[in-house]
This record gives C-alpha cells, sequence and structure tokens, in this order.
C-alpha cells in the first residue's frame, strides 16, 4: 500500500430538517389545534483514531465527505429523524487543522476516541412549538439550521518512542530489522526507504517500545536535495533519536564527521526543538573496523565531532551490541514514561550508556 502522509479534504455537515405548520382536522373535532413536528437535526461528521491504519491514501481520493440532513417535520405531531453521522477513521497520530484559520481541531492519540469535527444544523420548530394558552393556532414555522462545512489538511505525524536518523545506507533499515518484527526494504544503494517504518522492540515480557525508521537525510535537505525534510515531521513526538553513523563507508573520501555534522545542522534548520531533544550516537558498521583500530577511531570520531553525549557502537547486520542498545534505550523511554523499568535480565543492569572522554 502506498504511504500517504498528507491530504486535503472537505468536510460537510447535514442541514437541518424543516419544522411543519400543520393542524389537527378530525371529524367532530373542529378545535383540534397545531400537530406540526420539528425537523430532526443534520448529520454531524467526526473523526476517529484507528491503530490499524498508517495512511491516509483513503482521503487522497475520497476528499469531500459530507453528511445527510435531517428529515423534515410532519404533521400528527410527528418530528423529523435525525440523520445519521459520519465516523471518518485515520491513523493513530493524525493532525486535523482548519485551513482557512490555521487552527488545529484536533490530534488523534487516543485509540477509537471520538472528535468531533463539523456539527449538523439543528431542526427547524414546527408549529406545534410555539403553541401557548394565548395563541393556539400558531401559523409559525422556521427553517433547519445549516450545517458547519470547513477545508481540512490532514498530517499524519507516526507515534513513535524512538526514531532513528542519519543519512542514506547508514543502517537505519538494518538496525529496525535487526531489532524488531519490521522488514523495511534494505539494498547497497542510497534512498532505499522511501517511506516511515515502524517497529515494535520487544525487551520483555510487557516491555517494549517503539521505533520510527524514516528515509535518510543529506546535506542540502533544507533546499530540496534528495528527500528534503519531507519525512522529519514523523520524528517529533519521539522521546529520544538515535543518530546512526557509517562508521566504515566503502568511500575512503567519505568523512563520518563531515556526514554527522551535515544531519544535526539540517535537524536545526528544520525545528529547533526536534534539535533539542535528547539524542544518542550510535556508530553502525563496527564489524568492519578492526578490532585492535576501534577504540583509537572512536576516541578520534567523538573528539572531532565534540561530542559528549551517550555513544553505542553496535553492528546491525551482526547484531553485535544492539542489546545494550535496546536495553539501554528501554530504561530511557520508561523513565519518561513515570514508569520504573524491571530488568528482567541482571547481565544488563550495568549495560553501558558509554561516554567516550
Amino acid at each position: 500500500m502506498k504511504f500517504v502522509d498528507e491530504a486535503t479534504i472537505d468536510v460537510v455537515a447535514g442541514e437541518g430538517g424543516n419544522g411543519c405548520m400543520s393542524f389537527r382536522r378530525e371529524k367532530f373535532l373542529p378545535f383540534g389545534g397545531p400537530n406540526g413536528g420539528d425537523g430532526g437535526r443534520g448529520g454531524s461528521v467526526y473523526a476517529m483514531g484507528d491503530r490499524n491504519l498508517n495512511t491516509l491514501i483513503d482521503f487522497r481520493y475520497a476528499r469531500r465527505h459530507e453528511a445527510r440532513r435531517g428529515e423534515n417535520g410532519r404533521g400528527s405531531d410527528q418530528y423529523g429523524a435525525a440523520a445519521e453521522d459520519i465516523v471518518l477513521r485515520m491513523p493513530m497520530g493524525t493532525v486535523i487543522t482548519d485551513i482557512e484559520t490555521n487552527h488545529v481541531i484536533a490530534e488523534l492519540l487516543v485509540p477509537d476516541e471520538r472528535v468531533l469535527i463539523v456539527k449538523g444544523g439543528d431542526g427547524g420548530f414546527g408549529n406545534l412549538h410555539f403553541k401557548t394558552s394565548t395563541n393556539r393556532a400558531p401559523r409559525q414555522k422556521t427553517p433547519g439550521w445549516p450545517g458547519e462545512q470547513k477545508k481540512l489538511r490532514l498530517e499524519l505525524k507516526v507515534l513513535a518512542d524512538v526514531g532513528l536518523l542519519g543519512m542514506p545506507n547508514a543502517g537505519k533499515s538494518s538496525l529496525i530489522t535487526a531489532i524488531s518484527n519490521a522488514r523495511p526494504k534494505i539494498a547497497d544503494y542510497p534512498f532505499t526507504t522511501l517511506h516511515p517504518n515502524l517497529g515494535v522492540v520487544r525487551v520483555g515480557p510487557e516491555q517494549s517500545f517503539v521505533v520510527a525508521d524514516i528515509p535518510g537525510l543529506i546535506e542540502g535537505a533544507s533546499e530540496g536535495a534528495g528527500l528534503g525534510h519531507l519525512f522529519l515531521r514523523h520524528l517529533q513526538r519521539t522521546h529520544l533519536l538515535l543518530h546512526l553513523v557509517d562508521f566504515a563507508p566503502f568511500d575512503d573520501t567519505v568523512d563520518p564527521v563531515a556526514q554527522a555534522r551535515a544531519i544535526v545542522a539540517e535537524l536545526k534548520k528544520y525545528d529547533p526543538a526536534l534539535y533539542d531533544k535528547p539524542r544518542w550516537l550510535v556508530l553502525n558498521k563496527i564489524d568492519m573496523v578492526p578490532a585492535e583500530e576501534r577504540e583509537r577511531r572512536v576516541k578520534d570520531f567523538v573528539k572531532r565531532f565534540k561530542w559528549k553525549g551517550p555513544v553505542f557502537q553496535i553492528s546491525a547486520l551482526t547484531r553485535e551490541g544492539c542489546e545494550p542498545l535496546i536495553r539501554a534505550v528501554y530504561k530511557h523511554v520508561a523513565t519518561l514514561r513515570n514508569v520504573v523499568p524491571d530488568d528482567p535480565d541482571p547481565r544488563f543492569d550495568s549495560a553501558p550508556v558509554s561516554s567516550i572522554p
């Protein structure tokens, strides 16, 4: 299925039904009185978050959603029936914005929670509604009220605890494949990943977190190079960013430090709040570096990059170093969830969130 994370739709609520003017006329009842009923309420349009959906593709092709109008009132004290509401099911994490006012109507963060987008019009009053002790034969009725209508922008921001950030071919898809059941496309050419992928990482019984893999960034993304900043929005709800660096590029002229600096610069240009999120450095493809040279090259990288945060050395291909990484990530995410993590395996109580001086 094609991944679509933006769409524009028109939503129109139903009009209320008109009130009825009618009088009761039966044999032997010369003064039957008014019996015109009120009109029914028009249908409203609701949005609902559905955890089984992961794309807005349905709204790319169905752009207008219009609820029915309420029934008109009738004689014999009959009120018009209210029209059925429309419920639009959208992926979790969808942001609904009114294009005209640029006001965010709702963010779908709770599964199966219904959010009112546009309200249907109320039904008009029949002459039964206007009967009083002094006005026994009213001839007034009112039309139904019009329903609301809006032009909306839908923007999907995936819900994930951890986001993977890095250059193309840094090993993001390989890492999410190694630590979760996600199976994104993996190949030896840039921009293999063309849309975000989500994976659930199981750490232990009832212990898990969600990781998001987005297409790679390159220098100049803010000017539209590569895929631009198109998918960075999917990292805005994460608690932690893992900055993956290809520590052993095939081209000797490529400097991993320069690539890492380019990623950080693009992140800052896109959103300072995203730049300020907790970020850990993950040096991938460590298996391509001779064991006797690793410590020296890692220290040299950290020194040139001027990095003072946590550093992990992993190989997504061989899973070397992946277990301590996911244990440390889970502890960090669980702390932010205000949950005290129970580590079922004491071997990883001292899993290093290593920092190279």
